[in-house]
């Protein structure tokens, strides 16, 4: 493992996607600095990158909360130079638009899209005088268009997606990648699963078929592919789904 003097900040480090972004960049290298909501949470993630002869350094962090993150991104970058950003907080809901509450409807904004503006423009502000780094935003079907019940997420999630292009545009002729990466599917984690037994009984989650569920590590691979693209070549927005979704 070749050792960077730099370090991967994720903002939502989870037990599927988050992990797996974590693990990716930790094994390339990175000192790996790992956020989310209960940092008890974590452990596993720690001791997984660890024993694999990785770094990372791990808290407890509430992204909507503007101190939180500043602290958050201040301690990575005093590690290491921050050169990588990952926002990858989920926030995903379904209610019928006629039940979802205001706290709900302002609670995933606050999730999805105002913490990511927090997330990105604390990083912006570490990288921008190095005139170095790379600030990922982690989107959804739902940053493309509403569904029945997702008003609340869509919406969120839309926003982000819009607070990634400013930033690109505004960010990318200083040398700081901005990108926005749409994952158009289910992901393989145990809340996805389960929705698929309610929805198509045991027995057809026990016979899924290969590939209709996304890896968590594929994202990460992806993430990773962003991070290597060339300047003269960057992607702002990449859409990623298995190869037998429908779209």
């Amino acid at each position: 493992m070749a050792s960077r003097q730099a370090t991967a900040a994720v903002i939502g480090a989870g037990d599927f996607i988050g992990a797996a972004i974590a693990r990716k960049f930790a094994a390339e290298g990175f000192i790996v600095h790992a956020g989310r909501r209960n940092g008890d949470k974590l452990a596993p993630l720690v001791a997984d990158i660890e024993k694999a002869g990785g770094r990372i350094s791990a808290r407890g962090l509430d992204a909507r909360k503007e101190e939180d993150i500043t602290a958050f991104l201040q301690e990575a970058d005093r590690t290491a130079p921050l050169e990588v950003c990952v926002f990858n907080v989920g926030a995903n809901v379904n209610f019928p638009l006629t039940d979802t509450t205001e706290r709900v409807f302002r609670k995933v904004w606050e999730m999805a899209c105002y913490s990511g503006f927090l997330a990105g423009r604390e990083a912006a502000r570490l990288m921008l005088p190095r005139g170095k780094g790379c600030i990922f935003f982690t989107g959804a079907t739902a940053s493309l268009r509403g569904g029945v019940g997702y008003a609340a997420f869509a919406s969120a999630k839309a926003g982000l997606r819009a607070v990634a292009q400013a930033a690109a545009r505004e960010l990318g002729p200083k040398n700081i990648h901005v990108a926005h990466l749409v994952i158009d599917s289910g992901v393989d984690t145990a809340w996805v699963r389960e929705r698929l037994k309610e929805r198509e009984g045991a027995e057809a989650l026990a016979n899924l078929p290969p590939d209709r569920l996304m890896r968590p590590e594929a994202v990460a691979d992806a993430y990773w592919m962003l991070y290597r693209q060339p300047r003269d070549a960057w992607s702002s927005e990449l859409e990623i789904r298995p190869f037998g979704e429908k779209w």
